[in-house]
Order: structure tokens, then sequence, then C-alpha cells
């Protein structure tokens, strides 16, 4: 059954375009409160708490009083600065030592991923160790220079199933093969 009628409203939250940074600084250059500028833009009083904040700096006048001035470039390139730290970031920097050792092992030893991620783990050799998935995962996406072609067990396991089936029907379907 699907909801019609729901009582949570969507989000239409928007990020602070160059534009609107000018406008606040502007604003602020006029000495209007916060709650007055967020009314005029339509956007929420911590949106603009928040933005002042994000691109205040302190300056010195003549008379060596500090003052804060809020600048929108300064604001927008501590924005962009945040934007490049959020998100998860990728682990295999941390077990980069393992995924040599892994390397190794794989391509000179013939190794599985799990082999190697199993032994590594019950020998405590080092301070960082991905799960299988992870290292299949960095397999599959090339950031290792070991490829999927030099994994015996996936190499195995993708050949057979349906594709074989299919194979077989179509030989059948073509040189006309009696089933018994």
């Amino acid at each position: 059954m699907t909801q019609t009628h729901s009582n949570t409203k969507k989000r239409n939250y928007t990020h602070l375009t160059d534009i609107e940074r000018g406008q606040i600084a502007a604003y602020l250059e006029q000495e209007l409160s916060l709650r007055d500028i967020a009314k005029k833009m339509g956007r929420d009083v911590s949106t603009i708490s928040r933005e002042k904040k994000r691109g205040s700096v302190q300056q010195i006048n003549t008379f060596r009083k500090p003052f804060t001035k809020y600048f929108p470039d300064v604001g927008s390139c501590v924005y962009e600065e945040n934007r490049r730290n959020c998100g998860s970031h990728s682990t295999i920097m941390e077990a980069w030592e393992f995924i040599e050792f892994a390397e190794e092992k794989i391509l000179k030893e013939k190794w599985s991923p799990d082999a190697v991620v199993g032994s590594a783990k019950r020998k405590e050799q080092f301070e960082y160790v991905p799960l299988t998935k992870t290292l299949y995962n960095w397999i599959d996406e090339g950031k290792l220079t070991v490829m999927n072609i030099d994994l015996e067990m996936k190499l195995r396991r993708s050949t057979k199933g349906k594709k074989v089936l299919h194979l077989i029907l179509q030989f059948k379907k073509k040189y006309k093969v009696k089933q018994n």
C-alpha cells in the first residue's frame, strides 16, 4: 500500500549563491539585523548567521582598533573548502602497507583476497586491514594492480550459470539436436 498523504514536508533547501552572499554583504553594510536580512532574502535567520560567521574577517582600522567585517568572497572560499572536506574519504591510503602485501600474495603466490585478509588479521601485522568486500571493491574499481583475471575463483564463477545454459540451447536449436 502506498501512502498518498504524508504529514512530513519535502525539504527544499538550497545553498547560498555568490549573488546572495553579495546581497548579505550589502545588507550588513546598511546595518540591517540578521532577521531583517533573512526576511528580505526569504531565508532562515540561522542560514544568514552561519554565513556571516563563515565570511567574517578581523580587520584593524587606522586607529589600530580591531573590527570584524563580512566579505562574500571569503564566505564562498570557506564554503568551498568545507564542501571539499565533507563526506566519507577512501581508506586506501591508510591501508597502503597492506595493499603492497596483498598484491604480492595474490599475484605471486596466487592467494585469494579472502585468504590475504584472514592472514593479515590473524597475524596482526598491519595497522589497518580492510574487509574482504572492500578489497574486492578496490580490485573491481582498478585501484590495485591486481585485476579480476588474476583471481581464480572469481574468474571460474563468472563463466558458469545462465550464460552456459543459453549457449547450449542456441547450439541445440541451430543444429536441431533432439532431446531424449
